[in-house]
């Protein structure tokens, strides 16, 4: 099993890399899901690579959130134009990681997709997904997020479908479409179907 890239590993504690564009407000929400999901990971009893690779997802989903969208788009490797700017700043981070050396795909799936989910999501995807939508800091609905929470990490599939439930209905009542990648993940969530593996991503 190969070590975890230093970026990795810095961020498990808390530590980004030194392009990291996100304010101290952004920086406690991101401490903020990946203690939660540093204690899924404890949970679930993982071996403790994988906590560290669940810990760091937590900052490293946002590393580029206050960054300039347009900015993002001419920096990245892959093209961003098709995206509004709300959620540029994953597939930018994943871009950003992947040119510096990280190639744990799961994780860098996690980080892309992490705004409008992916049927191709694994575990890392599915909690980073659930916890930036659960974490203690949001104010709307509290009682509901507590709960989904609560059943947390054994729960990970049904929490996960009520989070992308209320995003699709929250959408729905807007008027606004919902992403193709979310539908995805609904799907695959609500069929109970196995998910793709890490080659398929």
């Amino acid at each position: 099993m190969s070590e975890l890239h230093p970026w990795v590993v810095g961020a498990a504690r808390g530590a980004l890399p030194e392009w990291a564009v996100a304010r101290k407000k952004r920086r406690a929400h991101m401490g903020r899901v990946s203690a939660l999901l540093r204690e899924w990971g404890e949970g679930r009893g993982d071996d403790p690579r994988d906590v560290e690779r669940w810990a760091a997802v937590g900052y490293l989903h946002d590393v580029l959130r206050d960054a300039d969208p347009d900015e993002l788009r001419v920096a990245s490797s892959v093209p961003l134009d098709h995206l509004p700017d709300e959620v540029v700043h994953g597939p930018a981070a994943a871009d950003r990681l992947r040119q510096g050396g990280v190639a744990d795909e799961p994780l860098l799936a996690a980080i892309a997709f992490h705004t409008l989910g992916s049927p191709n999501f694994d575990d890392i995807g599915k909690a980073l997904y659930v916890a930036d939508f659960l974490e203690p800091g949001r104010k709307l609905q509290p009682k509901w997020r507590a709960r989904l929470r609560d059943e947390m990490p054994e729960g990970l599939n049904s929490v996960a479908q009520a989070v992308v439930g209320k995003r699709v209905q929250f959408l729905i009542k807007k008027g606004r479409p919902v992403p193709t990648e979310t539908f995805g993940l609904w799907n695959i969530l609500a069929r109970g179907r196995s998910w793709a593996s890490a080659s398929e991503l």
